[in-house]
């Protein structure tokens, strides 16, 4: 596949993901407080599942794109912009599997307001990583 489609489509996917992170950060996560609590679990499984529906498309598409754009990098930025983005790619995966996925998994047990304040203050760094990694798909996406 041509550097310009992968460029185009990595910079769909990140976009995608920094505008969804930025409404979960702001509006979603800091909403989970008037959920109530006897609903609190079975909200929270739902909500798991369908933002995984949301999420993980643009997520599959935004890793298998970046790791292409690594092997292919656009001639402009070279080598800095896809390995800068890849990194910051791996620290939101690390910091989903390690952060938020063990929050989540606590606050299906219900509501908890230590566990949705660790989840809201933790998934600042997915929000900044990704806001990190859109200029850097622009970029790739100008360049290729």
């Amino acid at each position: 596949m041509e550097t310009g489609i992968i460029a185009l489509l990595h910079a769909a996917a990140t976009l995608a993901m920094c505008g969804v992170i930025w409404f979960v950060q702001v509006v979603h996560y800091p909403l989970f407080t008037l959920v109530g609590r006897g609903d609190f679990a079975g909200y929270e499984r739902a909500h798991t599942r369908r933002t995984g529906r949301v999420f993980g498309p643009f997520m599959v598409v935004e890793g298998l794109t970046a790791l292409a754009l690594l092997v292919a990098a656009p001639a402009g930025p070279g080598m800095v912009a896809p390995a800068a983005g890849f990194v910051f790619l791996l620290l939101i995966w690390a910091s989903t599997a390690w952060l938020q996925v063990p929050a989540h998994r606590r606050l299906e047990q219900g509501f908890d307001a230590d566990w949705q304040r660790r989840l809201v203050r933790t998934n600042w760094i997915r929000t900044v990583l990704w806001t990190l990694r859109a200029p850097l798909a622009l970029w790739m996406l100008h360049a290729g």
